[in-house]
């Protein structure tokens, strides 16, 4: 049912749900573009569309009651910050520690342009051994679903060029304010030999 509300939904809405269900039990899922308040609940009517349970973590004070329980509802894992753990860590140790966890991890950090990508994304899956997986909305012809997994490497430059093909052309509700598919790090000395660890 849930499934079939989520198509409807979208359906109603406007939207083209293209591509399948990615088929990693453990992955770090990007959404973008993220230029609205908008992209979060798209995101999860399209992972209800696909019949799948994505998780997101964040500090456990936003796990108190009453909203706490519609935090956890929409997938949020609480952190406990007071053990002392980043939460880049606790990601890694969460993706480590089951067996299945499709977590979204936020890439361009904010709604705003900014001139890169936040690499937590990228540091995480490498750590935690799994792949990347693109998700997208793209306002400008109203289709979302999800790409291909990427493998990441130790050439982040390489990396981010199969990202960057795969988002071009796309737009989010405001197409200015989508930051380029860009870390920080390629514009390093030795960007492609081994950053992003």
């Amino acid at each position: 049912m849930r499934q079939k509300f989520a198509r409807w939904l979208l359906g109603m809405l406007g939207w083209r749900i293209e591509g399948q269900r990615p088929d990693h039990r453990k992955c770090v899922l990007i959404a973008a573009p993220h230029t609205s308040n908008w992209d979060f609940p798209l995101m999860l009517a399209f992972a209800a569309a696909f019949d799948m349970k994505i998780c997101w973590m964040g500090k456990h004070g936003l796990f108190y009651p009453p909203m706490g329980w519609i935090m956890a509802a929409v997938g949020g894992i609480p952190v406990l910050r007071d053990r002392g753990l980043r939460l880049s860590d606790a990601m890694v140790a969460e993706l480590q520690a089951r067996d299945d966890l499709i977590l979204v991890v936020p890439a361009e950090g904010s709604r705003s342009r900014g001139e890169y990508w936040r690499s937590g994304f990228y540091h995480i899956a490498r750590q935690a051994g799994v792949p990347v997986v693109p998700s997208y909305l793209d306002f400008a012809q109203k289709r979302g679903g999800f790409g291909p997994a990427l493998e990441v490497t130790s050439d982040v430059s390489a990396d981010m060029q199969k990202l960057r093909s795969f988002y071009a052309g796309m737009e989010g509700l405001y197409p200015g304010q989508f930051s380029p598919v860009r870390l920080r790090e390629e514009d390093e000395p030795g960007a492609g030999h081994g950053r992003g660890t």
